[in-house]
């Protein structure tokens, strides 16, 4: 996947690395030239721009990218600016950085496609969301086991849960299945919420809008990806 990170602060510079290092292809820009030398060898390609120039901005390869994640936390105005300019610009899925609830505000009225906040979630865990189509969240209990939260691959649908011995074939358990429900904002933009389903049990059968909430080890967990066709790093 391609992606493009504005701001190589401590979060874009890590979510970048990591990424990179996933085998996707990162375009990182910064106004600072020092910040750029630095990351130059660790992601892709770093390039020195101001994020909220319109005319360089627009020599990016926008629509060729998958996700544009503006990382920008030390200036409010420019992070709503660039934001701003990249939705202008289509770009196919628009992440930006909360910098306080005035702010965050003002990003869902622009209508950004989802919003992080670094001082509460980690860039290893934002690029592993990123980086995988069917993964949508995750929390590590260690650095080798993981509770994560996968919408369900299309193999699986109207699967008995029973029928697929998760436990007995790839060492990991089925906890629960959830289903996003969705309504308007205060300004009207559509949103989504998670709704638990309940603990799963072997005779549940599986729907196209479920997520698995899986457990286990994360070697073990991909192995199950990838036994249903989605590609793994």
């Amino acid at each position: 996947m391609k992606y493009i990170i504005a701001g190589l602060g401590s979060f874009g510079s890590s979510l970048g690395i990591a990424l990179t290092s996933q085998g996707h292809e990162v375009i990182a820009i910064d106004s600072s030239m020092q910040k750029v030398e630095a990351y130059k060898e660790a992601i892709t390609h770093t390039i020195c721009m101001d994020a909220t120039d319109e005319y360089t901005v627009n020599g990016l390869p926008i629509m060729d990218t998958d996700i544009v994640v503006v990382a920008i936390g030390e200036n409010e105005g420019a992070n709503i600016m660039a934001t701003a300019l990249f939705k202008t610009l289509k770009a196919k899925r628009l992440i930006s950085r909360s910098i306080n609830p005035l702010h965050e505000k003002v990003l869902q009225a622009i209508g950004v496609d989802d919003i992080f906040h670094p001082e509460k979630e980690s860039a290893m865990r934002w690029a592993k969301r990123l980086s995988l189509r069917y993964f949508v969240d995750s929390f590590e209990l260690t650095d080798n086991f993981s509770i994560v939260e996968i919408a369900i691959p299309a193999p699986l649908i109207g699967k008995q849960i029973a029928t697929l011995q998760l436990e007995n074939k790839f060492n990991i358990k089925l906890l629960s299945t959830m289903r996003y429900e969705h309504y308007e904002d205060s300004f009207g933009r559509q949103r989504s919420k998670p709704s638990i389903q309940g603990l799963a049990t072997p005779e549940q059968v599986l729907q196209e809008n479920d997520v698995l909430v899986v457990y286990g080890a994360n070697k073990h967990i991909n192995t199950f990806l990838r036994s249903v066709g989605v590609k793994v790093h």
